[in-house]
């Protein structure tokens, strides 16, 4: 590296790499603004800039390198959210721990082979022979310090809540179970204010709607393009257990569209309208044990809140979506900010075999915080003020299809299981 580039500017550079990834635990505020801005746009591309040795030697090198440094930054951050994107496995996280690993990679001072005279002859006996071993030792360091920044990265894309979870990593894969997973004992006694574990025959009507607000005789999620027309017939009830099926099948809805899969879903709310939701909820603690489907490409469940009142969202609180794949789920807080825009903030968790069986989403929900828990273990939690929502919501699960990507050819259903859910308030 350039002579300005010293061990105490590599470990900077190393330092806020990481510094950037570990932010991300902090509550939204500037502090972790701040440090993930730099661990993304500068931090990288100082470090690629300083190991090609470009600026040339003067004391205006500096400064000369502040461009190529942003914008190798920039280009490197590209990079490394390209295949999370493409895979859906996109997470702020984890592009800030794969920079974190390159920077470390970019900054290690690793040694410089020193070639022997071609003629041994004329190799000075006053220089003698070169230290044996050396650099092999060098060498040794560096490899070290490359694996043990490879293993901490891949660790910590894996599991995007291994900076977070405050959970014992012993539990992280979850049990599959169907039993009912209530709020914690501390730190207020709860009362369950909502429950229907599926025993009878058919849908309890008088608890649950089979559409969204805005229409009686079915409905779609147009924001999100998906593909499904939803019916009531796709939702059936049977030896405890609740099934949304999803089927290829042309549907004609009532807003004179033709959509080319047919599927189900329950809410708490109206039946049309003007009519009254039937069960609304500020704060409290919701879970539900769900079983997703195993043919997850192109098929989006979700177990979620909406507001009551406004009949459309934001704010919104997503307990648990599947974005064609049974292997992560995630979970997302949308709101609206002072100058109307929708913005949102998420965490994604796995891998886990969802599909395997029963697994049990929870949200913490109170007027100071949303957290979010998978088989009773906290996966993420919010607390900045702004984003928190205070007005009733309606509970909704449904099996959307087509977003993101449409299903594959000979996939022709999916069905989306339930055992239970419940609500819990203090």
């Amino acid at each position: 590296m350039n002579s300005f580039a010293g061990p105490a500017v590599r470990c900077v550079l190393a330092g806020l790499a990481w510094a950037g990834a570990a932010a991300t635990v902090l509550p939204a505020g500037r502090v972790r603004t701040v440090l993930a801005a730099v661990a993304l746009l500068a931090v990288p591309g100082t470090a690629l800039v300083l190991r090609c040795r470009w600026p040339a030697r003067s004391r205006y090198a500096p400064m000369a390198a502040v461009v190529p440094a942003v914008a190798c930054s920039a280009v490197l951050a590209a990079l490394a959210a390209a295949p999370l994107l493409l895979t859906h496995t996109f997470t702020a996280r984890r592009v800030l721990v794969e920079l974190a690993v390159l920077t470390t990679l970019l900054v290690l001072p690793y040694p410089r082979r020193r070639l022997p005279p071609s003629d041994p002859a004329t190799r000075s006996t006053r220089q003698g022979p070169p230290p044996p071993g050396r650099y092999d030792r060098s060498a040794l360091r560096a490899g070290a310090l490359v694996a043990a920044c490879v293993l901490a990265g891949a660790t910590a894309c894996s599991d995007p809540t291994a900076l977070t979870s405050p959970a014992s990593r012993a539990q992280a894969a979850g049990p599959s179970t169907q039993e009912a997973t209530g709020p914690p004992t501390p730190p207020g006694p709860w009362h369950q204010v909502f429950h229907d574990d599926f025993t009878g025959s058919r849908l309890n009507t008088a608890d649950w709607a089979t559409c969204y607000d805005w229409n009686d005789g079915g409905c779609t999620n147009a924001g999100n393009h998906e593909l499904q027309w939803y019916l009531p017939g796709q939702v059936s009830v049977g030896n405890g257990d609740l099934a949304l099926t999803a089927e290829r099948r042309d549907t004609h809805g009532s807003d004179g569209k033709t959509y080319p899969w047919t599927s189900g879903m329950i809410s708490t709310g109206r039946d049309h309208w003007d009519g009254a939701p039937r069960h609304t909820f500020t704060y409290g603690w919701f879970a539900a044990a769900v079983k997703v489907p195993v043919a997850a490409e192109g098929m989006f469940p979700a177990f979620w809140l909406i507001p009551a009142d406004a009949r459309g969202t934001p704010p919104e609180i997503d307990i648990a979506e599947f974005i064609n794949s049974a292997s992560y789920v995630d979970s997302n807080l949308h709101w609206r900010t002072a100058d109307g825009s929708d913005t949102h903030i998420g965490n994604r968790y796995g891998p886990a075999d969802f599909s395997g069986g029963y697994h049990v989403f929870a949200v913490d929900w109170q007027p100071d915080s949303v957290t979010w828990y998978v088989d009773g273990v906290q996966r993420f939690k919010v607390t900045e003020p702004t984003a928190i929502p205070h007005v009733a919501m309606e509970l909704v699960i449904n099996l959307a299809v087509g977003f993101q990507t449409a299903p594959p050819p000979g996939t022709d259903s999916a069905r989306l299981d339930v055992g239970w859910v419940a609500v819990w308030q203090r």
